[in-house]
């Protein structure tokens, strides 16, 4: 099992949803950053769910093992863990062999020869995120004392669509200060979509639009370490997330070139484009305007409708029906985990560029 990504800045996971915690270890930090007490309560605060998004809760207690002193990264190893404090593994032994739909417990029955902890999806579970969320806090204060800002938010959500970002600063921090990260929707829009799919038993899905300002032309490698590339390969590393695009996307397949090509102009001194239709990257390859990219959320797998499953241990077909504590939507809490992994990916990138203290 492979649970790393990077190259300079090396972020590990580990731990189990039901597991008495779950954690990361990041190898190659700059020495000299800022670890703010305050900023990772604040992460971990805006990860957790509302009260109608699930019933698990968690205070999200956290404790950092070791790569810090006097409140400032050493450059060794830093480890961070985040407290598991309500687990209820009941929950999950009726259907330890049934697979259920859309679900890896098949899948992972499979790789691990039924030695994983299946509870709450053990290891493949989205609580394992709270580590992620928690250490990103350290890498998003340096990368905006650098003036690089990065922000996540719903752009569609069930039968509701919000309005794209315009690139600017101000629209991008705004969502700091908002519960549900929409532009323009309410939390009422929220709420609605959510009280249709728990009447339904069912759930919902959605797509998250991010942006990146402030990044430097030249960031990002040709071929197999383009910027493109590495983000995709970190955010299908989240569990739910079934397709990315960058820019237009897939809306440029059925337009002219002379449509969709992003001018170049000068604007006191500084190369821009009138539009930016390709997402701030060519040949993936920064080019200096905010890079832009959507992912596609699926609704939450675990629902309380009957299914047909399989009981892949005794090969016998089998109905499921799901009790428990189940989300009907999680694609609220994916912003801020989204947000925090892409902070390591555009570290890691930028120090590979620049230099080992770029960041410091």
């Amino acid at each position: 099992m492979k649970n790393s990504i990077g190259t300079s800045i090396i972020l590990t996971v580990f731990g189990e949803s039901h597991g008495k915690a779950v954690g990361v270890v990041i190898d190659g930090l700059t020495p000299g950053l800022e670890v703010s007490d305050e900023l990772i309560k604040e992460a971990l605060t805006k990860r957790r769910p509302l009260k109608n998004e699930t019933q698990r809760k968690e205070l999200d207690n956290y404790e950092i093992l070791g790569g810090v002193y006097n409140g400032y990264t050493t450059g060794t190893p830093l480890c961070l863990i985040v407290y598991n404090e309500n687990n209820k593994n009941s929950d999950y032994d009726e259907w330890r062999n049934l697979a259920r739909p859309s679900q890896v417990d098949y899948s992972a029955y499979c790789k691990y020869h039924g030695y994983e902890d299946y509870h709450g999806s053990g290891h493949f579970s989205g609580r394992v995120t709270a580590g992620i969320v928690a250490s990103a806090a350290i890498l998003r204060q340096a990368l905006e004392k650098k003036g690089i800002y990065i922000g996540s938010h719903i752009l569609s959500f069930g039968k509701k669509q919000d309005h794209k970002f315009n690139g600017t600063l101000a629209e991008l921090q705004s969502l700091k200060e908002k519960d549900i990260p929409f532009l323009q929707l309410s939390k009422e829009d929220f709420d609605e979509e959510i009280k249709k799919a728990l009447l339904n038993n069912d759930s919902i899905g959605g797509q998250i639009e991010t942006e990146i300002i402030g990044l430097p032309a030249g960031v990002g490698e040709p071929w197999f370490d383009s910027l493109e590339s590495k983000i995709s390969q970190a955010l299908f590393g989240i569990g739910g997330i079934k397709g990315i695009d960058f820019g237009l996307g897939f809306e440029q397949t059925n337009q002219f070139g002379s449509r969709v090509n992003d001018e170049f102009y000068l604007e006191k001194g500084k190369i821009k484009t009138k539009t930016n239709n390709s997402g701030g990257l060519n040949g993936g390859i920064t080019n200096g305007m905010p890079v832009v990219f959507k992912v596609a959320v699926k609704p939450t797998a675990s629902i309380s409708k009957k299914q047909k499953t399989v009981n892949f241990v005794e090969l016998k077909e089998a109905e499921l029906e799901l009790i428990g504590r189940h989300d009907p939507a999680f694609v609220r809490r994916l912003c801020i985990v989204i947000d925090s992994l892409i902070s390591f990916i555009i570290a890691d990138m930028l120090v590979l560029r620049y230099g080992t203290d770029y960041l410091k």
